[in-house]
């Protein structure tokens, strides 16, 4: 093991640095947007939009890689994330700091689609583990944002700024990564869409968005302080964080869709626990289920569907379709069903899914 970290340290490193401002970046959307809502005067619609609009540019990144993939690397992602964060920074009316997030979902989806396969094809039988060691680094820069963005007195244009300048810094760097690419081996079985696997990546992946993206808001209506909202969203990567590194230990033992089934019957508990008890206490604890979601999904939805190069493209594409759509969905919903309505909507959309998914265990195995 200690011989493959050496041999691939560039595209670890990169990796690594990548995915921690992936994660930073994603994050500050939470805290941001009730700064934008009452600095633009955004209704519920609108600032739904700015969450789903990420995701939308993630799926037009994720959708380049699909088409021109093999000429994509890392530095591309950093340079096109760097713009984005740059465009946020500005913030001079609320269509730019969209267009923004657009660009910033762009790179983003595009560094999922360069990152994770090259990650699981460099480690051989250790790259679910790999997979969740780098995936467990975006946590870190999760955890990180919400808390600057408070000691930065909760002003969007320097935390977005920050953020630009670390990713150009690391640009400068990407050097070595850009050499090791992504190339079938042995046999490579036709490509064909696993639609189940792919609609279950689409619900988890969806209800993750919202969950980073709307929380804070929900917990804002729940009764809880701005300041309060933006700690507990870091408290939420915190528990993100933990449950990413316990799955370095244990990913490879485990069948990937088993641990997508924990991951979903765990969060449907957690957001009945934020209906019915504390919605602070319990979004917190749904940290855990939402780490495990990608990693569980991602690993199934990969040996389900083989090593063609359109393969990483389309599982990322699909939970995108998710990230997109469901906080567009639940932003105006969760607003007519009382303070507590987002973890209503939640709940109700956890429970359902956790169903389907230990109904079809037997038929998910890889």
């Amino acid at each position: 093991m200690k011989d493959l970290i050496r041999a691939h340290a560039g595209l670890l490193f990169v990796g690594v640095a990548t995915f921690v401002m992936m994660g930073a970046g994603q994050s500050l959307f939470g805290p941001a947007l009730p700064v934008y809502v009452r600095d633009f005067a955004l209704g519920e619609a609108e600032a739904g939009l700015f969450v789903a609009l990420l995701w939308v540019g993630c799926f037009v990144g994720v959708g380049f890689m699909f088409f021109k993939g093999a000429l994509v690397g890392p530095r591309h992602t950093l340079a096109v994330m760097a713009a984005g964060t740059g465009l946020m920074a500005t913030s001079p009316n609320w269509w730019v700091t969209l267009a923004g997030g657009v660009v910033f979902g762009m790179g983003y989806g595009m560094a999922t689609a360069v990152f994770n396969p090259r990650v699981m094809r460099a480690f051989g039988a250790k790259g679910p583990s790999m997979l969740s060691l780098l995936n467990a680094t975006f946590g870190v820069g999760a955890i990180a944002a919400p808390l600057v963005f408070v000691w930065l007195g909760s002003d969007p244009a320097w935390a977005f700024g920050i953020v630009a300048l670390v990713l150009a810094a690391i640009w400068l760097g990407a050097g070595a990564a850009g050499r090791e690419g992504v190339v079938q081996s042995g046999e490579v079985k036709a490509f064909r869409p696993h639609w189940a696997i792919l609609a279950f990546g689409m619900v988890a992946i969806g209800m993750e968005a919202s969950l980073a993206g709307l929380g804070p808001t929900a917990l804002i209506r729940a009764g809880i302080a701005e300041e309060t909202a933006s700690q507990l969203l870091s408290a939420f990567f915190v528990v993100f964080l933990l449950a990413r590194v316990a799955l370095i230990f244990v990913a490879h033992r485990v069948e990937p869709f088993v641990l997508y089934t924990v991951a979903v019957g765990s969060a449907a508990l957690f957001a009945l626990g934020a209906v019915f008890v504390s919605p602070a206490y319990f979004f917190v604890a749904m940290g855990a289920s939402a780490g495990v979601f990608f990693p569980g999904f991602y690993v199934t939805a990969s040996g389900k569907m083989g090593e063609d190069l359109r393969v990483p493209p389309t599982i990322v594409a699909s939970g995108l379709v998710g990230a997109i759509c469901t906080p567009l969905l639940l932003a105006p919903l969760s607003a007519t069903l009382g303070e507590r309505g987002f973890f209503v909507l939640a709940a109700g959309l956890l429970v359902a899914v956790s169903v389907a998914a230990l109904v079809s265990l037997r038929r998910m195995r890889v």
